[in-house]
């Protein structure tokens, strides 16, 4: 993707940020905060966010369209033909229950899809101001600055990452757990996505596994991690695909990682 697009993608993140999200931070009044669905939240700052961030990107392309978080709530048909033309996927605020409850772990991020397949990216911290930023076949950057995931071969007993259980079906939760006792250690995540992937590549994990996809929260980082070499894909080992929500990803920082955390996975489903 041009670099003039690139660059304009990051400042109107910015934007959003610091004119709808830093300025409620852990400033949250009792009316900013509901219930979207049962166990999640959304606030004021996520939806003036989208707001800014949205009718900007529509316009830097033509024939693109939007496909934010907060508008698909209210009209989840929006969600229909991502594979189909130019697609802005946008994640206005990663993270909110975190920002709700005044922790720094949260994010903005945007991906663009080109006939289904993501082809650049963004995942921004509002708070240190870190920006990474991805294109495809053009590689992985945070703050300017080309990164590469690690890939130092380590045994599963050596590999430390998340296992995301939450939306993991009960009967498949105790077998996932058989598996997981066998890593290094296994994390409960930063319950952020712009968090956790960019910590692939940052060193801090070797490995995350999602059940839920919805294509705003992984299609950004899924890229980010790939362009620095690590290695993301189904956990039957097929290619991820935004608009493909079927349960359960797994990334790790190289494909002998995610090789190894897998077999390891399943051998507690095997069970």
């Amino acid at each position: 993707m041009r670099s003039n697009v690139m660059d304009e993608v990051a400042t109107i993140m910015r934007q959003a940020a610091a004119e709808a999200i830093l300025p409620r931070y852990r400033k949250l009044l009792a009316g900013d905060v509901e219930e979207k669905t049962p166990g999640e939240v959304v606030t004021v700052a996520d939806r003036e966010a989208e707001q800014i961030i949205s009718p900007r990107l529509a316009a830097l392309l033509a024939g693109s369209r939007v496909v934010g978080e907060e508008a698909v709530a209210t009209n989840p048909s929006l969600m229909d033909g991502l594979d189909e033309g130019r697609v802005w996927l946008v994640d206005p605020l990663d993270g909110t229950a975190n920002f709700v409850a005044g922790s720094s772990a949260f994010s903005v991020m945007v991906a663009f899809l080109q006939d289904g397949r993501t082809m650049a990216s963004w995942l921004l911290d509002p708070v240190s101001g870190q920006l990474s930023v991805a294109s495809r076949g053009e590689g992985a950057f945070i703050d300017g600055v080309r990164v590469r995931a690690s890939t130092v071969s380590l045994s599963a007993s050596e590999c430390r990452g998340s296992v995301l259980t939450r939306f993991l079906p009960e009967e498949l939760k105790e077998q996932f757990q058989a598996g997981a006792a066998r890593l290094s250690e296994v994390l409960p995540g930063a319950k952020c996505a712009g968090v956790d992937y960019p910590s692939i590549i940052q060193g801090t994990q070797n490995f995350l596994m999602f059940w839920r996809l919805l294509p705003w929260d992984h299609a950004p980082g899924a890229l980010l991690v790939t362009e620095a070499g690590g290695h993301v894909a189904r956990l039957d080992g097929s290619e991820y695909r935004p608009s493909d929500q079927r349960p359960g990803l797994l990334i790790g920082q190289s494909r002998e990682v995610w090789d190894t955390v897998r077999s390891t996975l399943l051998k507690g489903r095997a069970e």
